[in-house]
């Protein structure tokens, strides 16, 4: 690879996008792949630059935000180490949808177009495969606009911290503890409603025991109490 660096494949196979590659596409992949480093505040890109790569994360945490036309911000994500961005318009070309903003220093796989599209060209049972994981974002993106307008305060958050139990949760004594870290000002960005409203509902799902939530982290107790009020 590029640089010689070190890179940790478990990492890359922790997304689907990477997982679904052979060890020899995997190979091909890193031949062609370059590290980028990003500093806290940094933006890697911005809604609306053209989409000529997509980025693997091997360390640090990186946040996707839209912005209104009147400065008002929207988390759409909270990505970590083994997350892909990017990929969609990277593969048509497109305009990138939604801005991503370095947290924390970290260190990024950059996959270019010009390498990547021959790449695929070649490999037709791979675009069978890659055409799968598209679906789950689509599905994935889908079940969010739903959750928005269908689900009240009280069932989105509950289905929001059981997503990122399953994604970021590391089993403890205690519970499922969150690994990546979420202010109550995140998880309101994030469903799109006021800080006020994320407190008021955390507050009730500690005094129910699901939960417990202390300097911006989070330890799921009882994922059935969320689940139940999720569904």
């Amino acid at each position: 690879m590029p640089g010689d660096e070190l890179i940790d494949i478990a990492i890359l196979r922790r997304n689907r996008l990477f997982g679904i590659l052979e060890p020899a596409e995997m190979d091909a992949v890193l031949a062609f792949a370059r590290p980028a480093r990003v500093e806290p505040q940094e933006r890697v890109f911005t809604k609306g630059d053209p989409g000529d790569c997509l980025y693997a994360i091997l360390r640090g945490r990186l946040a996707v935000q839209t912005e209104s036309e009147d400065a008002k911000v929207m988390l759409l994500n909270i990505m970590n180490a083994g997350d892909v961005f990017g990929e969609i318009a990277m593969l048509d070309g497109g305009e990138r949808t939604a801005t991503v903003v370095a947290q924390e220093t970290s260190t990024l796989l950059r996959v270019d177009r010009r390498d990547f599209l021959p790449f695929l060209e070649s490999r037709p049972t791979l675009c069978i495969r890659l055409m799968g994981v598209l679906c789950e974002r689509v599905r994935w993106t889908s079940a969010i606009i739903e959750d928005t307008v269908f689900l009240k305060v009280t069932q989105r958050l509950a289905k929001r911290i059981t997503m990122l139990a399953q994604l970021y949760g590391r089993r403890t004594d205690k519970g499922i503890r969150i690994s990546t870290y979420l202010s109550q000002e995140d998880l309101a960005n994030m469903l799109g409603v006021s800080r006020e409203s994320v407190n008021k509902t955390l507050k009730s799902f500690q005094a129910s025991g699901a939960i417990s939530y202390r300097n911006g982290y989070m330890v799921v107790h009882d994922p059935a109490f969320l689940e139940k009020i999720a569904a």
